[in-house]
């Protein structure tokens, strides 16, 4: 219970820095016309758990750097986090109408303009690290991390996989962890790596943060298949049973639920003995990802 409190105390404070830049980096000149900046602001600034900037932050601070040097990074992944969220919310893709608790952004400002508000954070994001990160080799390699892991190798590519596997049923559990690797892995992972790299850490170190990062975002992913099947739509924010409905490949249809829970935390322990080389530094984000797999939300 203790190590809950103090892993919820150390988020809110780096929620409290996440919020407040996502502010100042969705501000924009008169050149943006208010109802695409409003669409923008109500999808970025939407209550979140911020799962991908905090680890940002922590890679950082676990790195022997002060958090906040990675808050151009954490505000970038955000940026492309909710552009995907945006995009994924469509009617041409898993045309869903609630998202945090709130109308989709196409159901609030229509269809074209949501898909213009994700093309705007898809771009500010490669813009914030390009003007945040002071050493220019730094930002190179961020920006060249993030668009790997955003693209059609990463996010991308494993939505396209997702949205032909809806067609047929996936019977081949690496087949299915290949889609999730690319679609919600190498984007967690990228958070990691990028705090790291900010905090210039050696190879060996950035290895055992990809190790982490892949891990934790394969559980995160399953964690998420399982709260679609016996999740609460009030604590989510959206709506449950929809992978289903769509005809998706999920974890719990293909391994069952509780074979599924047994993977999830093979990962997270995976995870966690990646990150023991930090020792105390490291604890916060052995707390995270065991929270990953417990949360109801």
């Amino acid at each position: 219970m203790q190590q809950v409190s103090d892993l919820s105390r150390y988020l809110d404070q780096l929620r409290v820095q996440i919020e407040e830049s996502l502010i100042s980096a969705s501000t924009f000149s008169d050149q943006c016309p208010p109802k695409l900046l409003e669409a923008i602001r109500y999808s970025l600034l939407a209550p979140g758990k911020r799962v991908r900037p905090c680890l940002a932050l922590m890679a950082c601070d676990a790195c022997g750097q002060p958090a906040e040097k990675a808050i151009p990074a954490a505000i970038s992944l955000e940026m492309i986090h909710c552009y995907s969220l945006i995009h994924d919310d469509l009617p041409a893709m898993d045309d869903d109408d609630l998202r945090r608790g709130r109308p989709t952004n196409h159901i609030e400002f229509g269809e074209a303009t949501a898909i213009l508000a994700g093309d705007a954070l898809l771009t500010r994001a490669f813009e914030v690290l390009a003007l945040g990160i002071e050493e220019p080799d730094i930002a190179v390699a961020c920006i060249s991390e993030l668009a790997s892991a955003a693209g059609a190798e990463g996010m991308v590519g494993g939505q396209q996989a997702d949205l032909e596997a809806e067609t047929r049923t996936i019977t081949d559990p690496d087949e299915l962890q290949g889609i999730h690797r690319r679609k919600t892995g190498h984007l967690l992972a990228a958070s990691l790596l990028m705090g790291g790299r900010i905090a210039r850490a050696d190879d060996e170190t950035l290895e055992c943060l990809k190790i982490y990062g892949e891990s934790v975002g394969l559980a995160f992913q399953i964690a998420d298949d399982l709260l679609d099947v016996v999740g609460d739509s009030a604590k989510m924010g959206k709506h449950v049973q929809k992978d289903a409905d769509h005809g998706k490949s999920t974890y719990p249809g293909l391994l069952g639920i509780e074979t599924s829970r047994l993977k999830a935390s093979q990962l997270i322990d995976q995870a966690c003995d990646a990150v023991s080389c930090f020792g105390e530094q490291g604890q916060h984000l052995i707390d995270l990802a065991k929270y990953l797999i417990e949360r109801d939300h």
